[in-house]
């Protein structure tokens, strides 16, 4: 573990303060701002997730640039691909030469149509194989590196790419994860000890998504109101008994974590970058991570929840960090 350089202005010390501005409408506005301003060219894809599963993303190059590499961008939990640190990391990594996709996980951004069964946090071979599939078609010469990022659950599943890698053939050269769940039991219990503002946005957001999920699929998501009405606990274990094979809210929680030596035999080289003062993950499970000698942990002692904030103007720390370290690989 070592010390992150990040030192954020005196108004910005507060750890809530910078994770609800990091959300903020300003922020995504920032992102869209610097986006454009590379005058990237974005179009829409869809994935091969495997067994029908199809996965929506954003391609962005910048004309009359050759690019260097492509660069996988994860999202957090109900984030999307127009989530402000996707915006805001695609435009740094496009400045610094990459093409950039930017993928929507199942259920998030506007991609509820394109497959039946509820996203899941344990649906990593999907995001797998349709990181095969984007390498194939978009990869932008024979022996271009790739590289992926992800924020919180991103970061999580960035991290579960980068072990999956070598035995899915994907040549995946780095990757960095910004404040990743670790250990989601810890988590969830976090989230309902602490500022429960947190867990009541994650409820909405959810609730809203299924909401969506039933109206697209009546016959195949017939819950009714009530089971929208459960606590973001027993919501999960709703899930869990009616939605996937695990049995248990246990299991299930198990079945995507990191934590502890899971990250120990990690072969593709990683970056971390996790924040003292995240309300939303503990950092003591940082401390007991067992990382090989490819990997870094960089802790900073403010940042709240994928903040990282620098100004005013919403730029942010974490954003050209992740681009700094994706880029540290040779041309």
């Amino acid at each position: 573990m070592t010390a992150s350089a990040y030192r954020p202005p005196w108004w910005l010390r507060s750890p809530h303060l910078q994770t609800m501005l990091g959300s903020s409408p300003w922020r995504r506005h920032r992102g869209a701002e610097l986006l454009a301003a590379t005058g990237a060219v974005t179009t829409g894809h869809l994935l091969d997730g495997g067994d029908g599963v199809r996965l929506h993303g954003l391609h962005s190059i910048v004309p009359g640039v050759a690019p260097r590499g492509l660069a996988l961008l994860l999202h957090g939990w109900e984030g999307s691909t127009e989530s402000s640190y996707m915006r805001l990391t695609a435009a740094h990594l496009l400045g610094r030469g990459f093409a950039v996709f930017r993928l929507n996980f199942r259920d998030h951004g506007d991609s509820h149509h394109l497959n039946e069964a509820l996203f899941h946090s344990n649906r990593i071979d999907e995001v797998v194989h349709a990181a095969v599939d984007m390498s194939r078609r978009l990869l932008p010469h024979a022996g271009a590196p790739l590289v992926a990022a992800g924020y919180s659950l991103g970061g999580n599943f960035a991290l579960r790419l980068a072990l999956r890698a070598p035995a899915a053939g994907l040549d995946l050269v780095r990757v960095a994860a910004v404040c990743p769940v670790l250990d989601p039991a810890v988590t969830m219990t976090q989230m309902e000890r602490g500022w429960r503002v947190y867990l009541r946005h994650f409820e909405n957001r959810w609730r809203e998504s299924l909401q969506r999920k039933r109206a697209l699929f009546p016959q195949q998501h017939d819950f009714d109101d009530r089971t929208l009405k459960l606590d973001m606990r027993q919501l999960t274990e709703w899930l869990v008994q009616r939605h996937t094979d695990f049995g248990s809210l246990d299991a299930y929680f198990d079945g995507y974590s990191i934590a502890g030596d899971r990250l120990a035999r990690l072969q593709v080289p990683a970056d971390v970058l996790m924040a003292a003062d995240d309300p939303v993950i503990p950092v003591a499970e940082f401390s007991a991570l067992r990382l090989p000698a490819n990997a870094r942990l960089e802790m900073a002692e403010r940042g709240g929840h994928c903040g990282f904030l620098l100004n005013a103007r919403m730029d942010g720390f974490a954003e050209s960090w992740v681009a700094d370290r994706l880029a540290a690989i040779p041309d």
